[in-house]
């Protein structure tokens, strides 16, 4: 069984644009990211999914240059090019992560593969649609499932916004979808990288925390927040964009 961790990338971006490429402490956010998703035991290839455009020609150098794979595809129908992406590199089980969490934490990671390889679930999560039901930071998004899933959705979506973007129509029609929930709710805390208070709070802890090399995850970040929660207050007011 060959799993493989897709992350979406492109410089476009409405609210921070080019956000991917801005650098933490010397390096690209994509290239933190790469570089803490290769930190997992359990994904076996990680491939960079950016668009066809001329402006994503750095998102394919700077997959390269972290040792990840890429592939290029439609700009605005994503749940095709991440299927593609998928077919291409005959992925059996699929991680998703996206490129704007420089923080994401490969431990978060393989526990979500591991509930998934042991169960007969089609798709586990962390995150989606229902923010009701997650527990975790904004920015530790993680949702495995399978590439026959992944096909179904992109054989039967025909929403414009089950087309944008690639888990919709799982969310909406999944039989066999677990959520992981921890038993203290940090959904409040914004750890993603969508604004330039998104970007200011996570560089603050990259100076707490980071010494050129990753070895700092969410019980570490928890712990910061606890010290010092002001911190955290940065972002605090940042509404999370919808997918509808």
């Amino acid at each position: 069984m060959k799993i493989g961790a897709i992350i979406q990338a492109r410089m476009g971006s409405t609210r921070l644009p080019g956000k991917v490429m801005l650098e933490l402490s010397g390096i690209t956010v994509l290239g933190h990211v790469i570089e803490r998703v290769r930190q997992s035991v359990k994904i076996d290839a990680i491939v960079i999914a950016t668009t066809n455009d001329i402006c994503d020609d750095v998102i394919e150098e700077e997959a390269l240059k972290h040792g990840a794979m890429f592939f290029r595809g439609s700009e605005q129908n994503v749940l095709e090019r991440y299927y593609l992406a998928a077919k291409e590199n005959k992925f059996d089980v699929v991680v998703r992560v996206t490129s704007d969490c420089p923080l994401i934490d490969p431990h978060i990671i393989d526990s979500l593969i591991e509930i998934f390889q042991e169960n007969n679930y089609e798709m586990v999560s962390n995150s989606g649609s229902d923010y009701l039901k997650r527990t975790i930071p904004q920015g530790l998004d993680v949702e495995v499932f399978s590439f026959a899933l992944l096909e179904e959705a992109y054989l039967n979506a025909d929403q414009s916004y089950q087309q944008e973007h690639v888990t919709p129509y799982i969310y909406e029609n999944c039989q066999e979808l677990f959520f992981q929930r921890d038993h203290e709710d940090y959904s409040q805390l914004r750890l993603t990288l969508d604004t330039k208070e998104d970007l200011l709070l996570i560089k603050e802890i990259y100076n707490k925390h980071y010494n050129n090399k990753h070895d700092f995850y969410l019980p570490q970040i928890l712990k910061l927040y606890a010290d010092e929660p002001e911190i955290f207050r940065l972002n605090k007011h940042i509404k999370q964009k919808k997918v509808k």
